[in-house]
């Protein structure tokens, strides 16, 4: 399977002009992986994931601005990328703020060619930019199976802040996630995060992690990029080191993933990441 991670811009406040930066970014990848070198596949990507808050932007300055750029999930943007991944039968992750009656949060989109798949509300909030004023995430964790060239695959949603605590990354693995998508934000001032976080959170639960920064800057803050995609054991497939604009891709083997089981050395260093965990001395993790 091959997947991409969309290190992009984002237009503040505009989220016309943001839908024309997913169907370029798209059409973009489209000649990309065409002409890639990554692994042996010369197809479109299956999955791309694009950074958090990439539909509306994210340094706004009260909760009233940031309602009134906000999209509801039957906002026609969602259509059109719809309408962009059936016409190549792929897979789009991407955030937006989610404005659900009067309540606003921060989300991400999993859109497919039938349209929204699943709808992630960040559920970790840092006194930063919009999380200062939406609302907690009010969903579970879960992996939802989505189908691809090679057969169903299931995908983890989480945002930024998230990623930055091991419980949530374990309950998407446990919940059978094969990639977890993570859309951020990560300021400039973070930059350990890009460095450390993703190829943890894939070791600890051997998995593929897709972790999509943004660039540019935006009321003042400016983005550090260095987005990654990260495989089982925490190594990196595919990473930039920097804050420009640019695609990453990856050839990913799912059954790598799904076996949890690790022999380092036949028959005297054998490991499993799931099997060998004594959850009953955990309990002070939820006290």
């Amino acid at each position: 399977m091959l997947i991409a991670c969309v290190q992009s811009d984002v237009s503040f406040a505009d989220p016309q002009a943001n839908l024309q930066r997913v169907l370029n970014w798209m059409d973009r990848a489209e000649s990309i992986a065409g002409h890639s070198s990554a692994g042996q596949s010369s197809g479109f990507p299956e999955l791309l994931v694009f950074p958090e808050c990439l539909l509306t932007g994210y340094c706004f300055d009260s909760r009233q601005q940031a309602m009134e750029v906000a999209l509801p999930e039957t906002s026609p943007i969602f259509a059109s990328i719809a309408d962009a991944a059936q016409q190549r039968q792929c897979h789009v992750s991407v955030g937006f703020l989610e404005r659900s009656g009067q309540q606003l949060f921060n989300s991400a989109a999993l859109i497919g060619p039938a349209g929204i798949v699943s709808v992630y509300r960040k559920i970790h909030l840092p006194h930063l930019g919009v999380d200062r004023f939406v609302d907690r995430g009010d969903r579970p964790y879960r992996a939802v199976a989505v189908d691809g060239a090679g057969g169903s695959v299931k995908i983890g949603l989480a945002i930024c802040y998230d990623a930055s605590f091991p419980e949530p990354m374990r309950v998407l693995g446990l919940d059978g996630a094969e990639i977890i998508a993570l859309g951020t934000n990560w300021p400039v001032e973070a930059t350990r995060t890009p460095e450390l976080v993703p190829p943890a959170r894939s070791m600890e639960n051997h998995l593929y992690f897709v972790a999509a920064n943004r660039v540019g800057t935006e009321n003042g803050f400016a983005f550090s990029g260095r987005s990654s995609i990260c495989g089982p054991d925490g190594m990196v497939l595919a990473s930039s080191d920097d804050d420009q604009e640019t695609l990453l891709l990856a050839e990913v083997d799912l059954q790598a993933a799904r076996d949890k089981s690790i022999e380092r050395t036949q028959g005297s260093h054998r490991i499993h990441r799931f099997d060998d965990r004594c959850p009953q001395f955990y309990g002070p993790i939820i006290e």
